[in-house]
């Protein structure tokens, strides 16, 4: 028998248990033994479940039970579920999470405990949910030179601009369906301004690069401020707008940021919508390979966990890639400010007006449609504080940047 805890008996960590007994034989085929839950550690007592009776309310009996090989942290939060991993990997438990914030911030700290103790520290979970995404780059894309990762990683505002697209609505009556249906939290900033998102490309970035850029080196702009308009000129250019996570990596430095962005129609991440996931990573080698799937939800992500249990009390773990985050000074992250996009811009101005402002600071623009007062242009490339010269004094109603 392989004995496992779970540290977090929430919405994933429910679903673990619930997938360990659906998958038991499968599980025991590739395993090699049974994998049971012996340990529960939550604040909360559950009288109703049949893990009733394995529930704790202290790390302690864990840490000192050597029967248990495996710890999964489903908690969330920087806090304690970093001391509490730390102390597992400590007394030699390898740990798995679901749980991309501490990931984020920690993840140079623990991948170095899991190497200083002989064990693993998995976080297939922390990003794209179900999407078996992580895995590839320590095993496939192991010897590959990832020079850029793009992507939807959020499902909530995937769901939202779907919905403003297909049903024309304003962004906060969307929210507040989301909200009902619990695709979003009672408080969605983490969501809708960016910061789930900027944590999963931290990790990505991570994997990429080796280096785990800290919170304020990647910058992430809200949602909230988009309008039924700007999705409508969003296809109007022959794109949709997105909740964009995109790295580009040198040898020297990267450009990391989470914001709106035109997404064309040649670009696949421009069609997919609802709660859906989708990442692109391009290599040196391999070219574009895309990850598509459920980004979130109960059974989707404890499947991942599942995944990571199965690939360390199987051995499989031992044989892949271990990555290696380190911190660096500041400056290898480029400012965002200083990085050059081509940009959507509507403005209540003559065309011939804006675009001789523009033609001062770029070369390539093209007019998409004008009526009336209204211009709608696309121009780039410059940096932010190019674009606020050029348009300085005109009546800009909004701007949007165009992946490319």
């Amino acid at each position: 028998m392989k004995y496992i805890a779970i540290i977090g008996f929430g919405v994933v960590g429910g679903g673990i248990t619930s997938i360990i007994e659906t998958n038991a034989e499968k599980i025991k085929k590739t395993v090699g033994d049974d994998v049971e839950v012996k340990y529960i550690l939550d604040l909360r007592d559950f009288p109703d479940s049949p893990y009733a009776d394995r529930v704790v309310h202290d790390i302690t009996p864990i840490l000192e039970d050597k029967d248990v090989e495996l710890v999964c942290e489903t908690m969330g939060g920087s806090h304690p579920a970093y001391e509490f991993s730390v102390q597992c990997m400590n007394a030699g438990k390898s740990v798995v999470t679901s749980n991309k914030e501490v990931v984020a911030n920690f993840g140079d700290k623990l991948l170095e405990c899991a190497a200083e103790n002989g064990v693993s520290y998995l976080f297939e979970a922390s990003v794209g949910g179900g999407i078996p995404v992580i895995r590839p780059f320590t095993t496939s894309l192991a010897g590959e030179k990832i020079v850029r990762i793009s992507g939807i990683v959020n499902g909530t505002t995937n769901y939202i601009l779907t919905k403003m697209k297909d049903e024309g609505r304003e962004f906060g009556d969307v929210l507040a369906e989301a909200q009902q249906l619990g695709f979003a939290e009672r408080d969605p900033s983490a969501d809708i301004d960016g910061i789930d998102a900027k944590r999963k490309i931290i990790i990505l970035t991570a994997l990429a690069s080796g280096v785990l850029l800290s919170d304020e080196d990647v910058y992430a702009e809200t949602l909230r401020n988009v309008t039924p308009a700007d999705i409508a000129a969003a296809e109007k250019f022959g794109g949709s707008l997105k909740l964009i996570a995109d790295t580009i990596i040198s040898d020297d430095s990267v450009k990391t940021y989470v914001c709106p962005m035109i997404v064309p129609s040649s670009c696949p991440l421009s069609f997919i919508s609802d709660v859906y996931n989708g990442i692109s990573v391009t290599s040196a080698i391999s070219g574009d390979i895309m990850y598509y799937g459920r980004g979130a939800g109960r059974l989707p992500t404890a499947g991942a966990v599942t995944a990571d249990i199965v690939a360390v009390l199987s051995g499989a773990a031992k044989a892949e890639y271990v990555p290696v985050f380190n911190k660096v000074d500041a400056g290898y992250a480029k400012p965002f400010d200083s990085i050059k996009f081509t940009y959507y811009i509507r403005a209540n101005w003559g065309t011939a007006q804006i675009k001789e402002k523009l033609e001062n600071w770029c070369d390539d623009i093209s007019v998409l449609s004008s009526s009336g007062a209204t211009v709608e242009i696309i121009a780039g490339e410059m940096t932010k504080a190019e674009l606020e010269k050029a348009l300085a004094g005109v009546d800009v109603e909004s701007i949007i940047r165009v992946r490319t």
